[in-house]
């Protein structure tokens, strides 16, 4: 006895690679290098471990619904200044909501934003393929149908919601856009934001924007679903200036700290209200003595700009290595390289059992076309989390081992 929509979802990407490489292992000698998974090796600000600790009788405490004020107020400040709204824009009582980490919040999107059918039929939601894996999963266990928009090189590795069928968006209930994009680190231009906005508000859908990758960039600095709504103000109706719309952020990849589990979403006060209603039933609350620290790193950005120019570094060494190998160019946002290799399991079964670097296979992140085709078979996602030796050695590692299969976009 089970619910029979989790036999329609395909493994996780990282247990279909374990599959895929089975009891293989490196050569003799050859110490692994980890480069599938997006987890920031960088070290986590020293200032917050005397926070975790300082009033312990806080771990015995339930922490309150939805956080102290302060932490609150922090992040409506650090919104205010990242996305240079005007003071008062963000109210913390009415438009944000503290979540354990955003993956959960992510998928509980899903299940806020999809009612039992729309305009009769059965709700859809669009996202982008490739995808974050959790935007399926939520659709699928909320009872939507997912619509996959395409997002490789013909579309910028950006989905293009306007050339969704006009039957489709009269049942779309949610839209998930993510930005700076996971795997290929595309941004999405202000221009497609407002136009994703005025979308979701005309269809009546909700947008979840996933910006957990905006402080990680080495040009211009991304925008952002917020700098999007200013632009278009409160509307015809003098509605609320975030009207239909979500946003996600995490300190895991902006702070290097995955496992404090501490993020907020925020956005419409009515969807803010509703998704802390659903997160009462469930969802887990951030501890209090973490929502301390948390206050501290959303009003900190020393540590942000440090760790920003250790990632410019990496990708400055390996973008110079592989000179324009396998499609290689420098990302608009995130921590990822997304390259062409031809063949995403073959390349990443022969750099493992010959090189001992594991990377993640594009197809893994996406699901077929109507043609059949795959729009991530052809490459390999790296996360260039590590040190800049270890950077180095990976990338000598994968030009030594695919040096025959550069390909159309690599070199001759």
């Amino acid at each position: 006895m089970h619910n029979d929509v989790l036999d329609t979802l395909t493994d996780y990407p990282f247990d279909r690679l374990r599959s895929l490489l089975g009891d293989s292992t490196p050569p003799d000698g050859c110490a692994p290098i980890h480069m599938q998974i997006g987890e920031p090796k960088h070290p986590p600000p020293g200032f917050i471990e005397p926070l975790l600790t300082q009033n312990m009788s806080e771990w015995g405490k339930y922490p309150p619904p939805n956080g102290p004020d302060d932490l609150r107020a922090a992040i409506a400040d650090w919104l205010t200044s990242r996305y240079d709204l005007p003071p008062g824009m963000v109210d913390p009582a009415r438009h944000i909501a503290i979540v354990s980490g955003t993956r959960e919040a992510l998928f509980m999107a899903a299940l806020l934003a999809i009612p039992n059918a729309k305009n009769g039929a059965r709700p859809a939601v669009l996202m982008p393929n490739p995808f974050y894996q959790v935007y399926v999963g939520g659709a699928a266990l909320a009872g939507g149908e997912a619509i996959y928009l395409p997002a490789g090189p013909e579309t910028g590795f950006q989905p293009d919601f306007t050339a969704v069928r006009d039957a489709d968006l009269d049942r779309t209930a949610l839209a998930y856009l993510n930005t700076p994009a996971n795997p290929q680190g595309s941004v999405a231009s202000l221009d497609r934001l407002k136009a994703a906005v005025t979308l979701a508000r005309e269809r009546d859908f909700v947008l979840a924007v996933d910006e957990c990758y905006s402080e990680i960039y080495t040009g211009d600095k991304p925008p952002g679903l917020f700098d999007a709504c200013q632009e278009l103000g409160n509307g015809e109706n003098g509605g609320d200036p975030f009207k239909n719309t979500l946003v996600f952020h995490s300190l895991s990849k902006r702070s290097n700290v995955p496992g404090l589990r501490s993020g907020f979403v925020a956005g419409d006060p009515d969807l803010i209200r509703l998704l802390l209603r659903l997160r009462q039933y469930g969802g887990a609350q951030v501890p209090l003595p973490v929502m301390n620290a948390s206050a501290a790193l959303w009003r900190d950005e020393t540590h942000v700009v440090a760790s920003r120019d250790l990632y410019r570094q990496k990708f400055d060494l390996a973008l110079d290595m592989l000179d324009g190998a396998f499609g290689a160019t420098r990302p608009g946002g995130g921590f990822y390289l997304w390259l062409d290799v031809g063949d995403s399991e073959a390349a990443a079964h022969k750099l493992w059992t010959e090189a001992g670097l594991r990377v993640l296979p594009g197809a893994y992140l996406a699901r077929d076309n109507d043609d059949g085709s795959n729009p991530g078979a052809a490459y390999i996602r790296l996360a260039l989390v590590h040190d800049l030796e270890t950077t180095r050695e990976a990338m000598t590692r994968l030009l030594g081992t695919l040096a025959s299969q550069n390909g159309p976009s690599g070199r001759t």
